[in-house]
């Protein structure tokens, strides 16, 4: 049985759901769409969840990145991570955790559209990511928009928000 990946959910726009309100539709971070999506899916790796912060990444502050950073250290056996996290600040958290944990292969990932969303980025970009800790050696990295690169190595396009 290959080693076990440990899921970590912080929210973005990837966990982006719509319950219907009085005043209408509005955004709300829900369940974790990786959950969901890797559920679904007959794969040959095993999974463990947590969450941690469930807020829109432009509202993360150093106290939620620590948080992310006790998460990965609470969980001294797995060796390789991914974090779904909103796509604003992604680059800002990976670099944030790779002054503070080493040896473990750690993939940030998320997505432009909602999970829920049929069109959505998602499901791409999380069977990505779970490929790249298959692959990687020790490190930082992000996955999104059919690439992965070290996340001191990595940019974003101002205009159309992809990193490359």
């Amino acid at each position: 049985m290959p080693e076990c990946i440990l899921v970590i959910q912080t929210g973005g726009t990837i966990d982006k759901d719509y319950p219907h309100q009085q005043d209408g539709y509005a955004f709300t971070i829900g369940d974790s769409a990786t959950e969901k999506l890797l559920r679904q899916m007959d794969l040959s790796v095993a999974f463990e969840y947590v969450s941690c912060a469930q807020k829109d990444s432009l509202d993360l502050t150093d106290d939620d990145r620590q948080e992310i950073v006790q998460a990965i250290t609470a969980y001294k056996d797995h060796q390789k991570i991914i974090i779904t996290h909103g796509t604003d600040t992604l680059q800002q958290t990976g670099l944030y955790i790779k002054k503070r944990v080493e040896g473990k292969v750690i993939i940030l990932t998320g997505a432009m559209r909602p999970a829920a969303f049929i069109d959505s980025d998602a499901r791409f970009n999380v069977g990505m990511a779970v490929g790249a800790t298959q692959t990687l050696d020790a490190g930082v990295y992000i996955c999104l928009h059919g690439i992965t690169k070290e996340v001191s190595a990595i940019q974003r396009d101002a205009q159309s928000g992809k990193y490359y």
